[in-house]
């Protein structure tokens, strides 16, 4: 059996269409699955009885079931995931005053083994599906304040970019009016910087918003951090960026995680706002690192992220620092699947 959230809405007509059904049915499933969130065929009490059983046997709605939530004081709500082979992922909802964003993973764990991240350390397994990525934003849907996503951000496990096609296709799908209908604008692709996929998601047309991971604006110190930069150098990524902001008049965001000792002294602010000075549209996220014993790594202290800010803000570099979220839950990406999968 196929899960149903694989198709386009275009290919779903094809199928009713080879079962002699009328083009408006699809329509109606897609607002049963995606606006009103239901995951039983039954219950889409519009359908001709004798297409829900059709539909009964060849598709399926959901692959996913939950296996843990754990809800923040601050009321983050971070789900630990099952799929169909048994394999974990995460996904999150994360609240604010004027938006509730989810989280959704990309990957069965990311092969690409950042220094600062839980979620390659049980290795790459696999890609996921649009489909099972779907089932993440429903699910999410489902549980969230008043049964909303404002916003999405591909930030959980893995890297999008690595599972391009079917990253894309979930993307096109979760923006379409006939389904979730999230603007572009308020969907979010983060990655550590593959440049032909920059390059290929420039081409696209779609004003997603962009994030990449940058950490260091040292070669030495960010292939220590992020393997990849040894493939993919600084001088390359910055001018795949430039080119990607010129290509598609978009804001770039650079992810910038703060590690005690290593990352945030003086001599790396100088170098960051050299590096970053002739990107027109961009802007860096500072972000204080997680404690992750198996990762031995320490997030600063508060002095050492305000002087860091402040001298990226006085050379004129747009940049802000993430209010943490979840931390009485372990919320960053793989925590939770890593300390399920040790039991």
């Amino acid at each position: 059996m196929q899960n149903i959230k694989e198709l386009t809405l275009e290919e779903l007509v094809e199928v009713l269409k080879n079962w002699g059904k009328p083009d408006f049915h699809a329509e109606q499933i897609f607002s049963w699955i995606y606006k009103r969130g239901i995951t039983d065929f039954d219950a889409m009490s519009d359908l001709p009885l004798d297409l829900r059983r059709r539909l009964k046997e060849n598709f399926y709605v959901l692959g996913l079931k939950s296996v843990k939530v754990l809800r923040s004081n601050d009321e983050t709500t971070k789900f630990l995931f099952e799929l169909r082979d048994g394999n974990l992922i995460e996904a999150v909802i994360i609240p604010a005053a004027r938006r509730i964003t989810g989280c959704v993973s990309a990957q069965v764990g990311c092969r690409f083994s950042c220094k600062f991240c839980a979620s390659g350390l049980l290795g790459f397994k696999r890609n996921l599906t649009c489909g099972e990525m779907l089932d993440e934003v429903l699910l999410l849907k489902n549980n969230s304040k008043n049964k909303a996503l404002t916003h999405l951000v591909f930030m959980g496990i893995g890297e999008p970019l690595d599972n391009y096609t079917e990253v894309l296709k979930a993307i096109r799908i979760i923006n379409s009016a006939y389904s979730f209908n999230i603007g572009a604008r308020r969907i979010t692709i983060s990655s550590c910087g593959i440049i032909p996929a920059i390059k290929r998601l420039a081409d696209e047309d779609l004003q997603i918003e962009l994030s990449i991971s940058l950490h260091s604006a040292d070669d030495k110190i960010r292939s220590a951090l992020m393997p990849i930069n040894k493939i993919y150098p600084l001088k390359d990524l910055m001018a795949a960026c430039k080119n990607y902001i010129k290509r598609t008049s978009r804001q770039i965001t650079f992810e910038y995680v703060l590690i005690r000792g290593i990352n945030l002294d003086l001599q790396m602010a100088i170098k960051l706002g050299k590096i970053l000075k002739d990107l027109k549209l961009c802007k860096i996220n500072l972000i204080p690192c997680n404690l992750i014993k198996e990762l031995n790594l320490q997030p600063p202290k508060k002095l050492e992220i305000l002087l860091f800010r402040d001298y990226l803000l006085k050379t004129g570099i747009n940049a802000t620092l993430r209010k943490p979220r979840g931390q009485d839950i372990e919320a960053a990406c793989g925590q939770l699947r890593l300390r399920y999968e040790k039991k």
